[in-house]
C-alpha cells in the first residue's frame, strides 16, 4: 500500500484495519483564545487536553494539547447525519445511541490542540508540520476576526496547511439575528483566504450541539493525503516526555518516550533509531557546533490507550525508547527528528533563506490612528529573529541580508533542513514574537557529526 485516500467515505480493507488500532489523520484546531478549542476536542474525544500544573492553574492551553477520536457512522438510522465521535479505544462496531446498531468506523483522528494566546504563537507554529488539516473555531459572541483568528488564519497559510473547516462555536449564546450578522462577518473574513469556500458549522462545543455534523464533515471535507509507506520512516517531535515517578527505584526505571507523527514510512518495534541533531556541543574556541546523533531502538509503540506492533504515517504516536530519560525530559527534543540511521536530513546551523515580507503586522489590536505603527520594515543586519521550521521554532541572527529578499542566518542551535524546507518568520513586537513573512531554505552549513 503506497496511497491512501478517502474521499469517498469509505476506507480499504487495509486502511480500516490500520484505522481500528491509530489514528489517521491530523486536524489542528486552531484560532482566537478562549474561542472553545480544548472544549470542542474534549467534546469530540472526551479527553482534555491540558494535563501540564500551568495549564490547570490558568485553564489556558500552553503546550501543544493532543487527544484522538474515532468517528463512526450509523447506516441503519434514517438521518444522514448520523455520525458519532467516540474515544480512540473504542470497540470495532460500538452501538449507535440512537438505535442501538452496530456502526462501522469511518475516520480516526488525531486532534492537535494549538494555545490561542499572542505569546505562544511560535508553539502553534511548530504543530502546523504535522497538520493535514485545520478546523479553526469562531466564537459566535464576539465580532470576527479576532486578533489571533487572523494570526492563525496567516500562520496555515504559510506553513500551507492544505484544507480547513471553520466552527462556529458558542452558538447558544447569540441570538438567530446576532448568529446570522456574525456568519457574515466570517464569510467576509476569509474571503480571500485560504479558508475561501471552506464549510462553516454552528455548533455549541460545550454543550456538544452539532458535533455530529462536524463528524461528518470532518470525514468527507478533508481527505487523507498520500502517504509514502516504502521509504524508510521519519518522525517529527513535537513532545517528549520522562514516564518515570519522582523516587522511582533504579531497576524499575524506564526509557525516555517521544511524541509525534510518522512523515513518511512504517515504524515498527525493535527499530534501529536515530534522533538528530541530538546532543549539540559548542567549540567557543573555533565557533563551532558538533553535533552526536541520539541512537537508541524502538521498544514501545502506542497511540493513547492502544498499544502497536507497527505505527503507521498520520496521527500522533508515542515512541517508547532505550534512551536515558533525562533526555527527554521536558519536551527537551521537541523540533528534532526521528529516523532509520542514514536516511535522516542533514544538520545546519547556518541557513540561506528566500524570504517574504508581509505588508503589515497581523493578530495585534490597535487603533485606527496607529495602524501605520504596524507596517513592517526590512530586515537588517544583526537583526534577531524567531524562525518556524518542521516542528523547530528556533532564535536566529541575520548575518547579511541580500538585495533581492534574501539573507544568510546563523542559527542559536543546529536543526535538520532540507533545501526548499518551508519556514516562517517572526519579529519581537511589544514583547512577543509576531508574524512578518515567509521563506525557504536555499542552501546552508552542516553541523560536523561526531560519534
Amino acid at each position: 500500500m503506497s496511497a491512501i485516500n478517502n474521499n469517498n467515505f469509505k476506507l480499504t480493507e487495509e486502511l480500516l484495519e490500520i484505522a481500528h488500532r491509530q489514528p489517521i489523520l491530523n486536524l489542528g484546531t486552531i484560532g482566537h483564545v478562549a474561542h472553545g478549542k480544548s472544549t470542542l476536542v474534549k467534546a469530540l474525544s472526551g479527553k482534555v487536553t491540558q494535563q501540564h500544573k500551568a495549564e490547570l492553574e490558568r485553564n489556558i492551553t500552553i503546550k501543544l494539547g493532543y487527544s484522538n477520536a474515532k468517528i463512526f457512522r450509523c447506516g441503519t438510522c434514517p438521518s444522514p447525519q448520523c455520525y458519532q465521535s467516540l474515544y480512540s479505544n473504542a470497540p470495532r462496531e460500538p452501538p449507535c445511541k440512537t438505535c442501538g446498531e452496530p456502526m462501522t468506523l469511518v475516520n480516526h483522528v488525531s486532534f492537535l490542540d494549538s494555545p490561542g494566546h499572542q505569546q505562544f504563537i511560535t508553539t502553534m507554529l511548530s504543530g502546523t508540520k504535522c497538520m493535514d488539516g485545520a478546523v479553526l473555531l469562531v466564537a459566535a459572541n464576539e465580532p470576527c476576526p479576532q486578533p489571533q483568528t487572523k494570526e492563525h488564519i496567516a500562520a496555515i497559510e504559510i506553513m500551507r496547511v492544505p484544507h480547513s473547516i471553520i466552527v462556529q462555536n458558542k452558538i447558544d449564546l447569540v441570538t438567530p439575528a446576532e448568529a446570522e450578522n456574525n456568519y457574515k462577518e466570517i464569510k467576509s473574513f476569509i474571503s480571500g483566504t485560504l479558508a475561501n469556500g471552506a464549510p462553516i458549522i454552528p455548533i455549541s462545543a460545550q454543550m456538544s450541539f452539532n458535533t455530529d455534523v462536524l463528524s461528518q464533515y470532518i470525514c468527507k471535507k478533508i481527505p487523507i493525503p498520500n502517504r509514502d509507506l516504502s521509504s524508510p520512516a521519519i518522525m517529527n517531535i513535537v513532545r517528549s516526555f520522562d514516564i518515570n515517578k519522582p523516587g522511582c527505584q533504579v531497576d524499575n526505571l524506564r526509557g525516555g518516550v517521544i511524541g509525534g507523527t510518522i512523515s513518511r514510512g512504517v515504524l515498527k518495534v525493535g527499530d534501529m533509531i536515530e534522533i538528530r541533531p541530538g546532543l549539540v556541543s559548542y567549540n567557543e574556541a573555533e565557533k563551532q557546533f558538533s553535533c552526536r546523533p541520539i541512537k537508541s531502538w524502538v521498544t514501545s509503540l502506542q497511540s493513547e490507550q492502544n498499544q502497536l506492533d507497527k505505527a503507521y504515517p498520520g496521527g500522533l504516536i508515542g515512541v517508547g525508547l532505550n534512551i536515558d530519560p533525562c533526555l527527554s525530559r521536558a519536551d527537551r527534543l521537541v523540533g528534532q527528528v526521528l529516523g532509520i540511521p542514514g536516511y535522516l536530513q542533514d544538520i545546519a546551523y547556518q541557513l540561506e533563506i528566500e524570504y517574504f515580507l508581509m505588508r503589515r503586522v497581523i493578530g495585534v489590536e490597535v487603533e485606527d490612528s496607529e495602524k501605520s505603527k504596524m507596517k513592517i520594515e526590512p530586515l537588517v543586519d544583526g537583526e534577531l529573529l524567531q524562525l518556524s521550521i518542521e516542528t523547530c521554532s528556533v532564535p536566529a541572527k541575520i548575518r547579511k541580508c541580500g538585495q533581492t529578499n534574501t539573507m544568510s542566518v546563523r542559527l542559536k542551535i543546529p536543526i535538520c533542513v532540507s533545501i526548499g524546507s518551508q519556514l516562517c518568520i517572526s519579529r519581537r513586537i511589544d514583547k512577543n514574537f509576531r508574524i512578518i513573512g515567509t521563506g525557504k531554505v536555499t542552501n546552508y552549513k552542516k553541523v560536523e557529526i561526531t560519534e
